[in-house]
């Protein structure tokens, strides 16, 4: 290569350009250069052609794509002379891969190196064939390369080569290597006395007997004899001494190749391997060199390893974790890691417990070490090694941590804790205050399946649920507490609460009062939870406190209306069922005890892929319980019917899952079991309110979400695409970039309509929550058929789409609920492709979902005293953006403030001196900014309409941008037939029962049911 100018030059020019655009330009002249050179055959010799393509192994390395030149490349490897074969091969191997076409055209050149006598060009095409061979080169390949590997007139070098290319071929395809005819080849290449030749031939055993270890039995005693020359330092050379260790890749992997053979037979042989393992363990230590360190430590863990398959002796084993335990209390992190993974495999040895829990305080040391993969570590160790006699200790150590812990460790700590919480639980009352002060600590990590546990306990065990309702009812005192925590005490405190009647502040009426003031506060799953408890209360509460049933009455009575269709449910029935006296007091019989199943914590925890890990769940399985905690069989009364359920929480269907036990026990009231008596209560407890499903009505239980992530390709709204070749189109009703941009300023509208289906949506939205309602509607007397409805979501947005139904019967109407939570500030927008077939016609639609920035938005009024800090603590880009924005639609001052107060971004009257100017302010809610301030101010020129200076500010950057810019998109692009519009004051009803009268064309417009209520 020294003889190359020009590729010296060109290097040269590489190392002097100044910044990475003069680089691009100087190989992309370059690139030029050679593909040109490339085309004109007639005068590229053999030696430019080697020079341009050393140049394109530069430009490979230095990151640039390269998509030509390699037939080039390939060629070169076919050169009588070594300089072009050399490049050849090398760029070959750098350039193409396995499955190349061009690698086939250069097999038999490859073939030809293999089996001819220059051994350079043999170690040249074997390592090729190493790097980059596939299926091809094994089927062609292989019998030559194994003639190279068990010849005696090769040289080592070649040998080596030849073992690593093997190995390569064997990987590709099994096949390649014949166990009958090789085994015993396999077997002397092991007597070899070079080093280099033995330590590829070991690689090559490891794979085969991976693979079939039976067939190289032969092998095993061969493995041993290669760990006593090296432990005895016989016959080693001294390029093969590492830091005083003789070839510790040599010693790894024999020990390896050992641990694939079930049992050593011949006692001569274990012994002298137990010897070899015991001078290992005894000649171990930690120094101060980090090289010396890192090989003697890959050998030792190596043997940890054979002694554990081998299952050797106590003593042997005693003296591992006594070594581990060394290791885990030395300076060195990756010494530490390593000892913890070890000890943790080591739980699954017989009779090592015990020993591994003398080292109990130094691996709770652990937990609080600063890298975070050593106390992953240390926490697997301490799970894996719980038992009944030291249970209590590890799970208070385990709560201790929980404060302090990193967030992505949370979920698993509160998993395992609950996990050894119910195995080795000493008595029941220990066991409920282990959960309430996991749910205390992390609330946000534990799993519902956690507290759904703890319920089922206190169900099915009498004497613990005073003392569970007790504790209930005192972290409730609590100031601030987790959404869970007032789930699990919500339940305890509605089915139990009445044994605490007579302590002081636990009359149902405080009960109550201290239930609802949190109300405002939860999620829209926790609300039939608390719905149901205060039916509860107010069964318990007999003769009725009149003060109490008011109240509880008024609740019920304000959510009859609610979007949600279970909470509206629950609302109206209980509403009802509490004026029925002893009807009232059978549908809210106590819950029946729960039947014994397997815990889905244990289950949860067994998805988990880190192989220490699992040796320490697998150990959990083989352990037997405590006493304490035992799920008992129900006991009904002879002839009894089962008790009537109340709804409590809605959850999966599967029934396998714990959440079925609870979701089934406090099920919907219009799903009672069919053995039970009396099967139209519902219809005399409702009387006019028991409305009549529509046929093909949607389930609202919750699925997964649906749809691909990332951001979808802006979709124009009005855009029906056929998916099929038609002779028909589909005629629109109205415009639907219209409806979109209406939507965005209401909750409640038509988002699609053509003269088949009519699309409606109601919306309710609560901080970074919402849920939509999409009305689907059949306006013909023939079904909808191939219904099929997909979210594209965007990269901010979780979106979860219940499905609908394959087919959408005549005049019909199906819901199907959409949950939806911010993640961050985008002006992204999710897409609903939704497309169904009507008689031989496939259409599909593309709509726009309103789940726009504004319905994240707050109103916020502030004060001059509340507004100014606020601002002036903004002090400039990128929290505070200001920009000239041109082109907006001439509106005046009111209409424009009109328009501010429809997207939640309040008008602060009388802040700006200057009649012409607009303060605003509002609150956005997202997952990850939380509830963040928005301050806006907006400046009008009376003389010219069109134009204004806007001014936002926020304590996010990305908000701070996003907010503007969809401010500014309203003002510039506002549909002529939305500026009136104003957001709905509040969610609206549920959608009315049929009316024999047609609504009204306003009405179509603005109630996504009303259209086919009339039709009904």
């Amino acid at each position: 290569m020294s003889g190359m100018r020009g590729l010296s030059v060109f290097i040269s020019d590489i190392r002097n350009c100044q910044n990475k655009e003069a680089e691009r330009l100087r190989v992309d002249k370059e690139l030029g250069n050679i593909r040109t050179c490339f085309k004109n055959e007639k005068v590229l010799t053999p030696y430019k052609k080697k020079k341009y393509v050393w140049k394109m192994l530069y430009i490979h390395m230095l990151g640039y794509d390269v998509d030509f030149g390699h037939m080039e490349a390939v060629s070169l490897i076919s050169a009588p002379k070594y300089p072009e074969k050399q490049v050849g091969y090398i760029v070959t191997s750098c350039l193409l891969n396995e499955n190349h076409d061009f690698l086939r055209l250069a097999i038999n050149t490859v073939r030809n190196d293999i089996i001819g006598r220059n051994e350079t060009f043999q170690c040249l095409a074997l390592t090729l064939v190493g790097n980059i061979g596939g299926r091809d080169f094994s089927e062609s390949l292989a019998p030559d390369v194994q003639k190279l590997l068990i010849s005696s007139s090769c040289r080592p070098l070649v040998r080596k080569k030849a073992a690593l290319c093997l190995l390569r071929l064997f990987r590709k395809n099994p096949d390649a290597v014949n166990v009958d005819g090789w085994a015993d080849r396999m077997a002397q290449l092991l007597d070899e006395r070079d080093l280099g030749v033995l330590t590829s031939s070991t690689s090559l055993l490891v794979a085969l007997v991976s693979n079939n270890h039976e067939a190289y039995s032969s092998c095993l005693p061969k493995c041993v004899k290669i760990l006593e020359r090296l432990a005895r330092n016989q016959d080693v050379p001294q390029e093969y001494t590492y830091y005083g260790i003789p070839s510790p890749w040599l010693q790894v992997k024999a020990m390896r190749a050992l641990q694939y053979f079930p049992t050593i037979e011949d006692p001569s042989t274990r012994k002298a391997l137990f010897e070899v393992l015991q001078r290992i363990l005894m000649g171990t230590d930690v120094v101060k060199n980090v090289n010396k360190n890192n090989a003697s430590h890959a050998v030792l863990f190596e043997a940890l390893s054979l002694v554990m398959h081998l299952d050797a002796e106590k003593e042997m084993m005693s003296q591992c974790v006594a070594l581990l335990g060394k290791f885990i209390s030395v300076r060195e992190p990756n010494i530490r890691y390593l000892g913890l993974e070890n000890m943790t495999r080591m739980l699954m040895v017989t009779d090592v417990q015990d020993i591994i829990k003398k080292h109990q305080s130094q691996i709770i040391t652990s937990l609080k070490d600063p890298d975070i993969s050593i106390r992953r570590r240390a926490l697997d160790l301490l799970y894996g090694m719980c038992d009944v006699s030291n249970a209590k200790d590890i799970v208070e150590e385990l709560l201790q941590y929980l404060s302090t812990a990193e967030f992505s460790m949370r979920e698993e700590l509160s998993l395992k804790a609950a996990i050894l919480a119910e195995k080795f639980a000493p008595d029941l009352s220990w066991y409920v205050d282990v959960i309430l002060q996991l749910i205390d600590k992390a609330g946000d990590f534990v799993s519902d399946d956690i507290w759904f546990r703890v319920v089922q306990f206190v169900t099915n065990n009498e004497d613990l649920q005073p003392y569970a309702a007790s504790k209930a009812r005192e972290y409730l005192d609590k100031i601030a507490i987790h959404e869970t925590m007032l789930k699990v005490s919500a339940y305890i405190l509605g089915e139990y609460g009445h044994l605490l009647a007579r302590q002081p502040g636990c009359s149902a009426s405080e009960l109550f009062s201290i239930l609802h003031e949190k109300l405002p506060t939860v999620s829209t799953p926790t609300i039939p939870i608390l719905l149901s408890t205060y039916a509860k209360l107010l069964m318990h509460t007999q003769p009725p406190d009149p003060e109490l049933q008011k109240k509880i009455w008024a609740v019920f009575k304000k959510y009859e209306s609610c979007i949600d269709v279970e909470i509206q449910q629950r609302a109206v029935e209980y509403f009802e069922l509490s004026k029925k006296g002893a009807a009232f007091m059978d549908v809210l019989a106590e819950m029946p005890k729960f039947p014994e199943r397997q815990s889905s914590l244990i289950r949860k925890a067994e998805d988990v892929e880190d192989t220490a890990d699992q040796s320490a769940i697998k150990l959990r399985a083989q352990q037997q319980p405590s006493n304490a905690l035992v799920l008992a069989d129900p006991q009904p009364v002879d002839g009894a019917p089962p008790p009537l359920k109340v709804p409590i929480v809605s959850g999966s269907t599967n029934p396998e899952s714990v959440a079925r036990s609870v979701s089934q026990a406090y099920g919907t009231l219009s799903s009672i079991d069919p053995q039970t008596p009396s099967p139209d209560l519902l219809s005399d407890l409702l009387g006019p309110l028991a409305i009549e499903a529509a046929p093909g009505a949607v389930s609202t239980e919750q699925h997964g979400p649906i749809g691909a992530e990332g951001v979808p390709e802006e979709v124009d709204g009005s855009a029906i695409v056929p998916v099929e070749e038609q002779t028909n189109s589909v005629e629109l009703i109205g415009n639907i970039a219209e409806r979109f941009h209406a939507l965005c300023l209401k909750d409640s509208g038509v988002l699609y309509e053509d003269p088949h289906i009519q699309i409606g949506i109601k919306a309710e939205w609560r901080g970074q929550h919402g849920r939509l309602v999409l009305f689907m509607g059949n306006k013909n007397t023939s079904p909808l058929t191939s219904v099929q409805a997909l979210i594209l979501p965007p990269a901010h947005l979780k979106l979860d789409l219940s499905p609908v139904p394959d087919t959408i019967p005549p005049r019909a109407q199906v819901q199907s609920p959409l949950e939806v939570m911010n993640i961050r500030p985008s002006r992204d927008v999710a897409v609903l492709d939704f497309s169904y077939k009507f008689g031989t016609n496939m259409v599909n639609a593309k709509l726009r979902i309103p789940a726009t920035l504004n319905k994240f938005l707050q109103p916020l009024q502030l004060t001059s005293e509340e507004f100014f800090p606020q601002w002036r603590a903004l002090s400039g880009p990128p929290l505070k953006l200001q920009e000239v924005v041109r082109g907006v639609r001439p509106l005046a001052l009111p209409e424009m403030a009109n328009l501010f107060n429809s997207f939640h971004v309040t008008i602060c009257p009388g802040l700006d001196p200057n009649p012409n100017n607009l303060v605003a302010s509002t609150t956005f809610y997202s997952e990850s900014t939380g509830a963040m301030l928005c301050l806006a101010r907006i400046e009008t020129d009376p003389a010219d309409r069109t134009q204004l200076r806007m001014t936002v500010g926020s304590g996010d950057p990305a908000l701070t941008f996003e907010l503007k810019e969809f401010i500014k998109e309203q003002l510039i692009t506002i549909p002529m037939g939305s500026r009136a519009l104003v957001p709905a004051a509040g969610p609206g009803p549920a959608p009315a029962p049929p009316v024999a009268q047609p609504p009204s064309p306003a009405a179509l417009a603005d109630d996504p049911g009303a259209l086919l209520a009339g039709l009904l």
